[in-house]
């Protein structure tokens, strides 16, 4: 990650492992290409992208209303359904990729309503006590590939693709959802991590990107395929 001195591309020696590798997670801001990383190892590799059980979360339109009272409440409504789809995820056979973790909805988009003062001190805690108890219960992933991109190719691609709920998203509330990104992969070490910088390398159109991603993945790329094709 280049904020944090490690170049495009860049990887952490792989951990021990006692399994072969099933779990890929792929992580970043909104707008950095996480869907389109998703697809692109689905099709390389043959591995599985998992579908998150459809749950709408009940307390959203009351947040959109009145965030300070039910950022809280909302907060724990995705935290719960996340560690329920994390839970379904490790009983999916062969390796699955999943778009977006658990720990970053606690580490970066909880933290960041926390931050604003949308939630308070003391239901700070009690989330981080509730999220603490729920990461020590599940498996981590056995590689997490980080994307990264600026801010304007951000900006472009949200307003390409159109989501409504994203258009209106401000240039500031990216801005601190990125700090918080590079804070935590900075510290993260659950995992083997690749980081790769998608508005300057373009594995999809660019043979040249594309071998260097392929290069960068090679310490993962035989187990990928071999859980792959379980």
């Amino acid at each position: 990650m280049t904020q944090a001195g490690r170049p495009p591309g860049s990887r952490r020696a792989p951990l021990p492992r006692t399994r072969p590798r099933r779990f890929v997670a792929v992580a970043g801001n909104i707008g950095v290409g996480k869907t389109t990383m998703l697809k692109y190892l689905c099709s390389r590799y043959g591995l599985t992208p998992f579908e998150e059980p459809d749950r709408q979360n009940p307390y959203l339109p009351d947040f959109y209303q009145d965030m300070g009272r039910w950022a809280f409440h909302s907060q724990v409504s995705f935290l719960a359904h996340k560690f329920r789809a994390h839970i379904e995820l490790q009983r999916v056979p062969g390796t699955v990729v999943q778009d977006r973790t658990i720990y970053e909805d606690a580490e970066i988009f909880a933290r960041h309503l926390h931050s604003r003062g949308l939630i308070a001190d003391r239901d700070w805690e009690t989330y981080r006590d509730l999220y603490a108890g729920m990461k020590e219960s599940l498996e981590p992933p056995d590689l997490l590939i980080y994307l990264e991109c600026s801010m304007t190719a951000m900006r472009r691609r949200i307003r390409a693709r159109g989501r409504p709920e994203e258009m209106a998203i401000p240039p500031a509330y990216l801005r601190g959802l990125q700090r918080l990104y590079e804070e935590w992969i900075g510290s993260y070490e659950l995992s083997p991590v690749l980081v790769w910088q998608t508005d300057r390398m373009n594995y999809l159109t660019d043979l040249v990107h594309r071998i260097e991603f392929t290069r960068a993945l090679q310490p993962f790329v035989l187990d990928l395929e071999a859980a792959g094709a379980d």
